[in-house]
C-alpha cells in the first residue's frame, strides 16, 4: 500500500494538517465513529476541561484503532466537533499535550464548531478514517 501527502502549491501549507492524502494499493479502510470524552459506562469524564477531555477522547481512539489494527500513523483523515473553538485551540497549544500526528505526516482534519454533543457536559468528539494493509 502507497500513501501520498500532498500539499499543492498556490495553497497554504498549513503546520496542522495536510491538504490531501492519496492511498493506493491493498488496503483495509477503519471508519471510528465519533468518539466522545466518556468512560465505559458513558459518563462525561472531565466537565468543563477541555484538554482533559480532548486527552481522554484520544486514549479512547487508541484503543479502538489497536482494537483493528491499527495506528496513529495509519490515520487518513481526522474530523473534529467543539463546543468552543477557541478554547480547543487554546487546550491543543498546551505544551505537555501528547503529539498523535507525525509532524512532517499530519492527516487531512476539519474542525468544526457545534452547539451542542450527545451529551451536554462534552466539549469535543473526534471521529477518524484510517487505512492499514490488508
Amino acid at each position: 500500500m502507497e500513501r501520498e501527502f500532498i500539499n499543492p502549491p498556490g495553497i497554504f501549507k498549513h503546520p496542522h494538517f495536510t491538504r490531501v492524502v492519496s492511498v493506493k494499493g491493498p488496503m483495509k479502510i477503519l471508519f471510528i465513529a465519533g468518539q466522545t470524552p466518556s468512560d465505559e459506562d458513558y459518563n462525561c469524564v472531565a466537565p468543563g476541561d477541555y484538554l482533559a477531555q480532548y486527552r481522554k477522547v484520544m486514549e479512547n481512539l487508541d484503543v479502538q484503532m489497536k482494537a483493528a489494527g491499527a495506528t496513529w500513523d495509519d490515520v487518513v483523515y481526522r474530523r473534529m466537533f467543539v463546543l468552543d473553538v477557541d478554547a480547543f485551540i487554546k487546550a491543543l497549544s498546551d505544551p505537555g499535550n501528547p503529539r498523535y500526528f507525525n509532524p512532517d505526516q499530519p492527516p487531512p482534519s476539519t474542525l468544526i464548531g457545534v452547539t451542542r454533543l450527545s451529551n451536554p457536559q462534552f466539549l469535543v468528539e473526534i471521529d477518524l478514517v484510517a487505512v492499514i494493509n490488508e
